[in-house]
C-alpha cells in the first residue's frame, strides 16, 4: 500500500519534512517513490509547498495520506480540488473556490493566532494583580 506521509530532514531542533509517497513498510526516513513537496513548521506561518498535480494523482490512484498530511493537504486546497472534480464542477469555478479556502484558513490563522495573544495577556495582568493587592 502507498502512504504520503512526511519524511524528516533538517538538524537537531529545526526539523524540515518532506511530502513523499512511499510503501507503507519503509521506515519514515528511508527510500520513496515519489517527493511531491515539503513542510517547514518552523515559520511563521508553516511553510507548506505541494505540487497539487502529483498530490492529486497518488490519492487518485489508492495513496492514503497520514492524519498530518491530509491536514496539510486540507490547508493547501488539494483535498477540496479533489471533490470538486468528482462533482463534476468547472476548472474556473474550481480554481475560485480553492482561492476562496486558502484566503479562509489564512484569515482563521491570524485569527486564532491573536486569540492566543490576548489570552496570554490576559493571564499574564491576571497574575500582577493579586501580587499588588
Amino acid at each position: 500500500m502507498v502512504k504520503l506521509r512526511l519524511r524528516r530532514r533538517g538538524r537537531r531542533n529545526r526539523p524540515f519534512y518532506d511530502i513523499v509517497a512511499v510503501d507503507s513498510r519503509a521506515p519514515r526516513d528511508g527510500a520513496y517513490l515519489e517527493r511531491i513537496g515539503y513542510y517547514d513548521p518552523l515559520t511563521t506561518p508553516s511553510t507548506i509547498v505541494i505540487n497539487p498535480e502529483r498530490a492529486l494523482y497518488w490519492l487518485n490512484v489508492g495513496a492514503r495520506p497520514t492524519h498530518t498530511v491530509r491536514l496539510l493537504l486540507s490547508y493547501e486546497g488539494i483535498l477540496l480540488r479533489r471533490r470538486l472534480e468528482k462533482a463534476g464542477r468547472s476548472p474556473e469555478e474550481i480554481e475560485r473556490m480553492v482561492a476562496e479556502h486558502k484566503e479562509r484558513v489564512r484569515q482563521r490563522y491570524f485569527r486564532l493566532k491573536e486569540r492566543r495573544q490576548q489570552r496570554k495577556l490576559r493571564r499574564s495582568s491576571a497574575q500582577e494583580s493579586p501580587a499588588e493587592a
